[in-house]
């Protein structure tokens, strides 16, 4: 019977893939994903962790892992209690990592271990715990960040009821924070010493190799969106003198020491204010105090760096278009040499110490993710470590994915993903559904995303666009909507959807368009603007940017993509929100919204919601306890794509759709 219901739903997909089945969300949520990947300091080791659903508890649990660098069977590694923030010692001889500690776990300390096993042992004991972490070159060191703490008499008054939040004030933000500073923990002794006691927030910061000075990020004061207050200091361990080496307003971040004990990368996009630039890495003589970007030859977006030890090279993960390889970038000569050809989503996790060898993750359309090990001279073929969803990869029909170029109503080319059902017959026009990404500095890429898999079961084409605004297409994309968020972005959509259906792949008379953030944004935008759309899913949304300017993440939207206040630059703050729009709609929408979202806030879809109740679209709005800007619980990621294609189901396809069965719980399966 599925078989053949299947078959009525989507009539080309069996006929040309045999037995396999189309995807579900269960089959996504129980996919396993990878993280804490390391590789041991010798090239020999790689560490990661599994992340597996746990139905029962309603969330992901974590497992973790060794495996040789050469291949074979990985092992179990740490216990149950798991940590974070895991790092092999500079010489290997220690694997660390933090753990909670207390009656309620909450206090953080750092554990280690033996390279070759053992039991974890508590290296640090530092009053109220510590926030991060980092090993000295010579491993005799730890650098530590840690929140100042309450004295005693405070702490108990706040926890008796004075958290009171002085917004913007002392060390507060929009919530309750606390000044940090920096400390050494001398391994062998145990001894701490205080760094820094200054009131500040440091969110970056190293050790120099041979111990005599710390580099560090940080902003005295700790107000949303104002990132770009943060500058590089530079503070020496003996007599604890602070140095600033950087007075601008742009955001510099990544502090990191070169071997040569000199020099000093970072990121930033400029050395003077926060453009609306992808980040370069800039390197400065921390002696003589000045900087020069040296990543400029490379126009896409860098995605973390690594120093090699002569300090004459730095390698980096770089995205251009919808691909990340491996570069290595000179730096005498600005030479810049790409070490990998990968079509797809590469990212080098970590390095031995020689820079001679490279544990890195990969996936693309229909490839889920595993890791690999390689050389970085390339002469070896790369080792395939984990083999994570197997059961996927053999049972699952994929979408069929492919790049595809159009030109906006201006002329501007944009690049889009195309995917179509699996076995799909050339010429079919079949219902489509228009994607838009988050950001706006956010990017489709070449990448595994089981939702569009599911969608692509279900019958759909599905055209994601990789619109002006978006990263690693260079600096002018990436500007493209300035001053202009709803205009050319919009008509990129549109000229894509329009693309699509001239080449027969899409109906016209069946689509819809999704989004979350920048995503449900825009989207909420393009249904004011036009009801060729059966219907729109928009997840966590900003309807009227005036009422959003206090609450949310707004500092983009200031600067780049309206521009002003709501005070000086009115007349655009409402022309761009889309409630102001809201009595065009016609399109039946399914909002979706974390109501602990402080990026973009929840009420911003409840005005959304009303406006469209109140006039009489169909509408439904889907409030999720518990949840930030993104769905983190395992049973609501999975109502949300549940009632997402329920909806688009019943207004694109004109489907009374039956979902597919609640997944049972241990004991039920045993009853049954």
């Amino acid at each position: 019977m599925l078989r053949c219901f299947l078959f009525i739903l989507c009539p080309f997909i069996l006929a040309a893939e045999g037995e396999k089945r189309p995807m579900t969300i269960d089959d996504g949520l129980k996919m396993v994903n990878v993280s804490d990947v390391l590789i041991s300091p010798d090239g020999s080791w790689v560490f990661f962790s599994k992340s597996e659903l746990d139905w029962a508890k309603n969330k992901r649990k974590k497992t973790y892992y060794k495996v040789s660098s050469d291949g074979g069977e990985a092992f179990q590694y740490i216990g149950e209690d798991g940590g974070s923030s895991f790092q092999f010692s500079p010489k290997g001889t220690w694997l660390s990592f933090m753990r909670g500690v207390g009656k309620d776990k909450k206090e953080r300390q750092v554990f280690i271990m033996r390279n070759d096993g053992g039991e974890a042992v508590q290296l640090t004991k530092h009053k109220k715990g510590i926030s991060s972490y980092k090993w000295s070159a010579d491993e005799s060191r730890l650098i530590l960040l840690a929140d100042e703490p309450r004295e005693e008499d405070e702490e108990k008054e706040h926890k008796n009821g004075k958290d009171a939040i002085f917004v913007d004030e002392g060390p507060n933000g929009q919530t309750a924070s606390r000044w940090n500073n920096l400390w050494l923990f001398d391994v062998k002794t145990k001894k701490e010493t205080r760094i820094t006691e200054e009131k500040m927030r440091v969110s970056s910061y190293d050790l120099s190799p041979d111990n005599s000075r710390i580099v560090y990020t940080a902003r005295y004061e700790n107000r949303r969106n104002q990132g770009n207050l943060a500058e590089i200091y530079l503070v020496t361990v003996q007599d604890k003198v602070i140095t600033k080496l950087t007075d601008n307003k742009a955001p510099e971040s990544n502090v990191s020491w070169a071997p040569n004990g000199r020099d000093v990368a970072y990121f930033a996009p400029d050395d003077k204010d926060w453009e609306l630039r992808q980040s370069r890495i800039w390197i400065m003589d921390a002696d003589a105090r000045t900087s020069r970007s040296v990543s400029d030859p490379f126009k896409g977006n860098i995605r973390g760096m690594f120093w090699t030890p002569d300090s004459k090279t730095i390698l980096f993960n770089g995205l251009w278009r919808t691909d990340t390889n491996l570069h290595r970038l000179a730096l005498a000569s600005g030479k810049l040499t790409r070490l990998t050809d990968f079509k797809g989503s590469f990212r080098a996790y970590g390095f031995s110490k020689d820079r001679q060898r490279y544990v890195y993750g990969f996936h693309d359309f229909d490839t889920p993710q595993d890791l690999h090990s390689a050389r970085t001279d390339g002469k070896s073929d790369p080792v395939r470590l984990t083999k994570l969803n197997e059961k996927i990869e053999k049972e699952i029909l994929f979408a069929k994915s492919q790049l595809i170029t159009w030109k906006s109503k201006d002329g501007l080319e944009i690049e889009g993903i195309l995917q179509l059902p699996a076995g799909y017959r050339e010429g079919t026009r079949i219902p489509l559904l228009l994607h838009i990404h988050g950001g706006p500095a956010g990017v489709f890429t070449n990448s595994f995303r089981y939702r569009n898999h599911i969608y692509s079961g279900l019958g759909y084409a599905q055209l994601s666009p990789n619109v002006r605004g978006s990263t690693g297409y260079g600096d002018d994309l990436l500007r493209g909507n300035m001053k202009d968020i709803g205009g050319g972005d919009y008509q990129d959509l549109m000229t894509g959807v329009d693309h699509v259906i001239e080449k027969g792949w899409a109906d016209a008379e069946r689509m819809g368009v999704t989004g979350w953030s920048y995503g449900g944004i825009l989207g909420g935008w393009t249904i004011t603007q036009t009801n060729r759309f059966k219907a729109a899913s928009l997840g966590a949304m900003v309807s009227d940017w005036t009422s959003e300017y206090g609450p949310g993440f707004n500092y983009d939207v200031v600067r780049w993509y309206i521009g002003g206040t709501p005070w000086d630059n009115p007349d655009d703050w409402r022309f761009r929100s889309a409630l102001t729009h809201v009595a065009k709609v016609q399109t039946p929408t399914i909002l979706l919204h974390g109501m602990k979202d402080t990026t973009c806030t929840e009420p911003q879809s409840m005005m959304f919601y009303a406006a469209l109740k109140d006039r009489g679209v169909p509408v439904r709005y889907i409030r999720f306890p518990r949840q930030p800007h993104g769905l983190r619980e395992p049973r609501h990621q999975r109502i949300r794509i549940v009632e997402e294609a329920r909806w688009l189901q019943k207004h694109v396809q004109g489907r009374d759709w039956e979902p597919w069965p609640y997944p049972k719980s241990k004991k039920e399966k045993k009853d049954k």
